[in-house]
């Protein structure tokens, strides 16, 4: 089950939903749109649905719209994956699918006018010896710097930008 609700989620226009309403976002399915531009309106809320049918996202609002009702959605905060469920065989083909949405959006980004330099595209490993807590402590500052960059609302001034994270420990 939790294999099937994690599948479910790495689908790309899901994903862009999800990033769409994280930090407590409220979005109706308009606002969603106009954040996604390159999904088209049936697409958006076919998978709109299957998020709400998953129990990932919520309706937290209805507003009567010109005779009709307008749905205001919202990440559930009691959606949850359990990882430890999933198998080694299943965890790789989760990240193999990660990997190749990873690649189509630099396939994407490689097909425009890039400059690498310019556009701050960048890869790279970076080996750290470090404890438990050193990590964890590393790990929540890299996170409250993303959520806080997370927040800022689309404009002419800002450029979309990803950021992929894996952190792979190495065993003795």
């Amino acid at each position: 089950m939790d294999f099937d609700r994690t599948k479910l989620i790495l689908h790309p226009v899901r994903m862009k939903i999800l990033q769409s309403l994280v930090n407590g976002r409220h979005r109706t399915a308009f606002e969603l749109l106009d954040h996604i531009k390159d999904v088209p309106q049936a697409t958006l809320y076919r998978h709109l649905n299957k998020l709400l049918e998953a129990g990932f996202i919520e309706v937290v609002q209805e507003n009567q719209v010109r005779g009709t009702v307008e749905k205001v959605y919202a990440l559930k905060q009691t959606a949850r994956i359990h990882v430890d469920r999933i198998s080694k065989e299943q965890h790789l083909e989760l990240f193999f699918t990660f990997l190749a949405q990873l690649m189509g959006t630099y396939e994407q980004y490689l097909s425009t006018d890039f400059d690498l330099q310019r556009d701050g595209v960048t890869y790279r490993v970076a080996r750290m010896h470090l404890t438990d807590e050193e990590f964890l402590e590393l790990a929540q500052n890299i996170g409250r710097l993303i959520s806080e960059a997370m927040k800022n609302e689309p404009s002419s001034e800002r450029t979309p930008r990803n950021l992929a994270t894996i952190v792979i420990p190495e065993k003795n």
